[in-house]
């Protein structure tokens, strides 16, 4: 009940009643819902946990879905499909807008659980990209979904496929936003035999049938295809699907669009890391930097500087190792063959300056590994727009092949 409590908790009593009230619990006892919120949320508390197993299993599952919504990335989602904006970016709390749009648009909070679904996994090990024909209308029409819904049956051997195809937006640098059309698939995957209690609570195997996901983007100004899907061939099979009967072009795997490529040569000397005042960044500091002898590549050195250190990597490098890597890498005092060194991993640290509320400002910290490596996939996007463009300031970042990144 933890989870259910604080859920109850962080959520306006009159957006709590709308749900109570409109799910048709029978077993819930009457609240009184007029009375003062910490009042009514107690007595929701107790009335939850008594209520019958189905019905209470039934709220701890809706919980989780509407609170699965109400973080920053999950509001960007819900903020990319809902209908009324007139009335979601009115209400306060990130669980009250969550819940609303759970209530009220059902169909488009399934939507954002599809944005968020891919936004998620996009340039991670699940991802692929492919450049294709700018300015192209995704067809909606009966006739060539059903086309392409009879090509993901045939292809996955199943029977039942769903598909849902909606206009959508992303933020992109500068608070800028791309329009995008989203094509979500879910198919049923092959019968699996799985341990479970019946309702004598005997323990027996039972049959299931798995459902898998899959969702494409297509974002007309640029002309490129954007998939998630488990397998590389599934993501190749499902764009040239996606292509031919949605988009009315034939797609050739040649145009997979090339991985993102990161360079660290700068961080060989001293480097001053410029930022914009208007981001409130501090300061940044590289915190670890791995290099590897040209001449020998099968051993790695690896420098870390610890909180509260004194010396900078590269003073520590030389104080350390006698890496004189300002002075170009190069081992000082060194007799015979000079090593020439390349760094092939760094961690940075960005620290912001505390925000108008006070306390600690936050931080930000980004691994790059050469040569397409970067863990800009796992921060949120808000995370993810200020670590692009500082990468690319930085000249880290390479805009000629930028369409794309992998796990190191």
């Amino acid at each position: 009940m933890t989870a259910i409590a604080a859920f109850l908790r962080k959520t306006p009593v009159i957006r709590l009643q709308d749900y109570f009230t409109a799910g048709g619990f029978t077993s819930l006892a009457p609240i009184d819902w007029p009375k003062p919120e910490p009042e009514v949320v107690e007595s929701l508390i107790k009335a939850v946990d008594a209520m019958s197993d189905d019905e209470k299993q039934r709220v701890v599952l809706d919980a989780a879905r509407v609170a699965a919504l109400a973080d920053e990335p999950g509001q960007n989602a819900l903020q990319n499909v809902v209908v009324n904006r007139a009335v979601f970016d009115t209400l306060e709390g990130a669980n009250n807008r969550s819940l609303w749009v759970f209530l009220n648009e059902n169909d488009r909070f399934r939507l954002a659980e599809e944005v968020r679904y891919n936004d998620e996994r996009r340039r991670g090990r699940s991802w692929s990209g492919f450049g294709v024909d700018p300015d192209l209308a995704v067809k909606k029409d009966p006739v060539s979904l059903a086309a392409f819904t009879a090509a993901i049956r045939e292809r996955f051997e199943t029977p039942n496929v769903h598909v849902d195809i909606f206009d959508r937006h992303r933020v992109i640098l500068e608070g800028e936003e791309c329009e995008l059309v989203q094509v979500a698939v879910y198919r049923e995957g092959r019968p699996e035999d799985t341990l479970g209690f019946d309702a004598n609570s005997t323990l027996s195997r039972r049959i299931v049938k798995p459902v898998f996901e899959a969702a494409l983007t297509y974002e007309a100004a640029t002309g490129v295809i954007e998939v998630v899907a488990k397998t590389r061939e599934d993501r190749i099979d499902l764009t040239r699907y996606m292509a031919r009967d949605l988009l009315g072009i034939t797609l050739d795997e040649e145009q997979s669009l090339p991985l993102r490529e990161y360079d660290l040569s700068m961080l060989l000397r001293p480097f001053d890391f410029p930022t914009d005042p208007a981001d409130g960044i501090a300061g940044v500091t590289v915190k670890e930097l791995r290099l590897m002898d040209l001449g020998d590549a099968k051993e790695r050195i690896t420098l870390e500087s610890m909180s509260g250190a004194d010396r900078t990597i590269w003073q520590m490098a030389e104080h350390r190792i006698g890496l004189d890597i300002g002075g170009g890498a190069r081992v000082l005092g060194g007799t015979g063959d000079v090593a020439e060194w390349v760094v092939t991993r760094a961690r940075f640290t960005i620290k912001f300056h505390p925000g108008p509320e006070g306390g600690r400002g936050k931080s930000l910290s980004m691994t790059v590994t050469m040569p397409h490596g970067c863990n800009l996939k796992d921060m949120t996007p808000q995370e993810r727009l200020i670590g692009e463009k500082y990468l690319r300031l930085w000249g880290i970042l390479k805009d000629d092949n930028d369409e794309g990144d992998v796990l190191e």
